[in-house]
């Protein structure tokens, strides 16, 4: 196979995920009309999907790969209890600071070590 073949590949794999994203997608939307938010299956998926990225974050926190792993756990742990703290402190909902907090406190981290 020669050089031009090869390229060719790429593109192939890059029109069949395209194609595969935008038809997910479309299906989506089409659905989208008759589901209602109210219903048992749009609250499982939900429950589902928040039990999946809780998961996520504590094997980060826990069980970290690559770089975060040369952090100590008390100190991962202490910064997401700082943010969560960050978090649960304002009479509304304040993602933004405790996402800020937890960043700057581990950047700070970082530059200090």
């Amino acid at each position: 196979m020669n050089g031009a073949h090869q390229g060719w590949g790429l593109w192939i794999a890059l029109l069949g995920a395209t194609i595969g994203t935008y038809f997910c997608r479309a299906i989506g939307v089409l659905l989208s009309k008759r589901i209602h938010q109210d219903s048992e299956i749009f609250r499982w998926l939900a429950a589902v999907t928040y039990a999946m990225v809780a998961a996520l974050t504590v094997r980060m926190i826990l069980m970290p790969v690559g770089l975060l792993s040369t952090v100590p756990v008390w100190i991962r742990v202490l910064i997401c209890i700082l943010s969560i703290g960050v978090m649960v402190s304002g009479p509304t909902r304040r993602l933004v600071p405790a996402l800020l907090t937890g960043t700057l406190l581990m950047l700070s981290y970082g530059v200090m070590r």
